[in-house]
């Protein structure tokens, strides 16, 4: 059952790394769509690492529920289209989405 364990901690990774996505995109464009998938990424992210908590002291099998579940609730904020879908994938993955120029600076 360790494999399950590795499983949960990429689950967790994954979860880290959309939030830290959202969060930059937000910071690029100021769209409050991105800013509230980033507030409640915050959230899915507790719940992840809890569930890694919960599959190494008492069930994996739970622990990768509660992994999914967080992954779940995160990808169903809604949230504006920046990409055009030219972009290639390392650029949307990594949220390198263009700045808008209207943007108030701070």
């Amino acid at each position: 059952m360790d494999y399950l364990l590795y499983i949960a901690g990429f689950g967790a990774f994954v979860t880290y790394l959309l939030w830290f996505r959202d969060m930059r995109i937000f910071r690029r464009t100021r769209l409050p769509g991105y800013q509230t998938a980033a507030l409640h990424g915050l959230a899915y992210v507790t719940l992840a690492l809890v569930a890694v908590d919960v599959a190494l002291i008492w069930d994996p099998i739970v622990g990768l529920g509660l992994i999914l579940l967080a992954l779940y609730l995160q990808g169903r904020e809604k949230r504006e289209k920046v990409f055009s879908g030219q972009e290639p994938a390392l650029d949307r993955l990594l949220g390198k989405a263009p700045q808008r120029k209207d943007k108030e600076r701070g």
